[in-house]
């Protein structure tokens, strides 16, 4: 796990150690363990990296690594199967000098092209210039566990793990995009390729980039994708055994490491099923680690001890409790670089640096939900589908203007949108339902000048075409291939990617393991939710002799901060002060008395704006910290 950065130029001033080196250096917190600089002869393409050590300590795993007396490679993740892929290639002949993963990349390569991607199982992202077509070949690993991004002009590429090392380089000119912002409202994050920086872009997960040195012509192709078509007829108990079997493979292959490894453990099933299988293949006990909130609507902990008990794990805990909101929240709208308000990213933030004063890798269960259907919004998108053509419009209005006049809270806040949206295309439905920011109250907020600039940009379609290119007719197969093209990538693993890396920790995500997500797409999705609130059904099946059902069966939390109580209490002086400042509103996205609206409504009445005043926050917070 590392950083890696690089730079092309076709014409003017050659690459310099210097400024790989400024971009290795904003990364230093990805890879304090080493750090390397490469530069071609010409001075036209240079390459980057920061090292975490993980797998072969020593020094013949420096990069970047010189493969085959033509290939230099760049690479960040981790090559699971990289063992049975260096033995198959020893057998043709191919040498290595290292026990590294990252020398498997290039040899396949070499052997298969672009194909080699085909081969590789695990979480990556990597650059590999080959010095005798003079082509940079850029790839980023299927669900988009590792991030890449990139700037790219007539005259100049360049790219690395965190755009901050892009604000490096002089070609670039940082430059706010107002119609990812636009989005970000909707979502509460910039959905790829977009990053709220004009110009620069993400790598789509699943997607290669070639470059041909000489002429700077650049080929994006994706790789792979999900197939929600095929089916397969196998009894509930067949399928509880080929999932077990296809998770406890991808557990144990994420098991291998050179450094101590442990597992974040929230006490959702999901985390626990992970914690249970890794005892099971352990000889020794595994270290486990989860934080809890004082608000006890908000605290699992209870949970995540059943289960250390249970497996007799080595287990650490924090209670978070927030320190000076000027001291955290601009230090986390400066990590994560993005406008991106998942409040998560807090105690992910917490419980990455607890876990890394102990560990060096750990495991997780990102991936769950989206692969078993595990959240609310799957179970009200499939009564929607199901049960609303039954409901006349006569009766939706009316049970409309009932719920506007109730007390919003989040739950009749959304229930409203349903209802208000049941004779709506479903694709559009789950949008309005899921998001944050809907289009009437982003109308509601902007300001004049604001709305006419972004008229034109349906935030809900981007979203709406994931639907139509699911292939499938299923809508709840439609919604789940939807969030594993946008919600996955753009915001869950970027908040995983980003909480872990800040502290050196390399997070592992079995849930995520290529050949179990295309196993799960196979189960019928009345097997995933069963009726209209029996979500993950086969999974807790399967899961049933190794988990305690009052694990498993209890409500599910998710990984919530105290929002709603925080904005009455702890933050509320500092929200105002920022968001209604000067500053914030000659910017000119929104309107002052709508914010100020919407800040009176929560602290005075028992209306919930939690969230979306986390989004207006934390929008703030990053304009500040890279535009001020």
């Amino acid at each position: 796990m590392c950083a890696i950065a690089g730079k092309i130029v076709s014409r003017g001033e050659a690459v310099s150690e210097g400024d790989i080196g400024a971009m290795n250096g904003v990364m230093a917190h990805r890879g304090p363990d080493g750090h390397g600089v490469f530069i071609s002869r010409d001075g036209r393409v240079g390459l980057g990296h920061r090292r975490l050590s993980i797998i072969d300590l020593s020094s013949l795993g420096t990069q970047p690594m010189y493969c085959l007396n033509k290939y230099w490679i760049v690479f960040n993740g981790e090559i699971y199967n990289y063992a049975e892929k260096r033995l198959a290639l020893e057998k043709e002949g191919y040498s290595f000098k290292s026990n590294t993963d990252t020398e498997v990349i290039p040899a396949l390569y070499d052997k298969f092209g672009v194909e080699c991607l085909q081969h590789l199982r695990g979480m990556f992202s990597f650059a590999i210039y080959d010095e005798q077509r003079r082509v940079l070949f850029c790839a980023r690993d299927r669900v988009g566990k590792k991030p890449f991004k990139y700037y790219l002009n007539n005259d100049v590429f360049i790219f690395a793990s965190e755009l901050k090392a892009i604000l490096t380089q002089d070609e670039y000119q940082r430059e706010p995009d107002f119609k990812a912002i636009h989005h970000y409202l909707t979502y509460q994050y910039v959905p790829s390729p977009l990053t709220g920086f004009m110009g620069i872009q993400k790598l789509e997960a699943a997607h290669y980039l070639l470059i041909e040195v000489d002429t700077m012509k650049v080929t994006k192709r994706r790789y792979w994708s999900l197939d929600y078509s095929e089916k397969w007829a196998l009894t509930e108990g067949q399928w509880c055994g080929r999932i077990m079997d296809k998770l406890e493979e991808a557990v144990g292959i994420r098991m291998r490491s050179d450094v101590p490894l442990g597992a974040l453990l929230s006490g959702g099933v999901d985390s626990s099923a992970v914690t249970a299988l890794m005892s099971r293949l352990s000889s020794t006990p595994i270290r486990t680690f989860s934080i809890g909130f004082e608000e006890d609507k908000y605290n699992e902990l209870n949970y995540a001890r059943i289960i250390a008990n249970k497996f007799r794990t080595e287990h650490t805990e924090l209670i978070v409790t927030p320190v000076s909101a000027e001291e955290i929240l601009p230090r986390l709208a400066y990590m994560y670089e993005e406008p991106f308000a998942d409040s998560s990213a807090l105690p992910s933030y917490y419980v990455s640096k607890l876990t890394r004063e102990h560990v060096t890798v750990a495991l997780n269960g990102d991936g769950g939900d989206e692969n078993f259907a595990g959240y609310d919004r799957y179970a009200v998108h499939k009564f929607a589908v199901n049960y609303g053509g039954f409901l006349s419009k006569q009766l939706i209005d009316q049970i409309g203007k009932i719920l506007g006049g109730r007390i919003k809270t989040t739950f009749f806040n959304r229930l409203e949108r349903l209802i208000t949206t049941l004779p709506d295309d479903a694709a559009r439905r789950y949008v309005n339902y899921i998001c944050y920011f809907t289009n009437a109250m982003k109308g509601a907020l902007y300001s004049g000048k604001f709305a006419r600039a972004m008229a034109d940009n349906d935030s809900y379609t981007l979203t709406e075409d994931r639907f139509r290119e699911s292939g499938t007719a299923n809508m709840l197969d439609a919604a789940l291939y939807a969030d594993f093209m946008t919600y996955l990538p753009d915001d869950l693993l970027v908040k995983m990617d980003i909480a872990t890396m800040a502290v050196s920790l390399e997070g592992r995500s079995p849930f995520l393991d290529h050949e179990f997500i295309e196993l799960t797409a196979k189960i019928p999705s009345g097997l995933k939710l069963k009726g209209i609130n029996s979500k993950k059904y086969i999974l807790k099946r399967a899961l049933l002799t190794l988990l305690p059902k009052d694990v498993m069966y209890r409500p599910k939390m998710g990984f919530a901060i105290p929002l709603d109580v925080w904005f009455r209490t702890r933050l509320k002086d500092y929200a105002k002060s920022v968001l209604l400042s000067d500053k914030a509103i000659s910017r000119g996205i929104f309107k002052k008395d709508a914010v100020k609206a919407l800040l009176d409504e929560h602290t005075r009445t028992k209306i919930n704006w939690g969230y979306h005043l986390w989004a207006l926050l934390m929008l703030e917070l990053w304009f500040r910290e890279y535009f001020d």
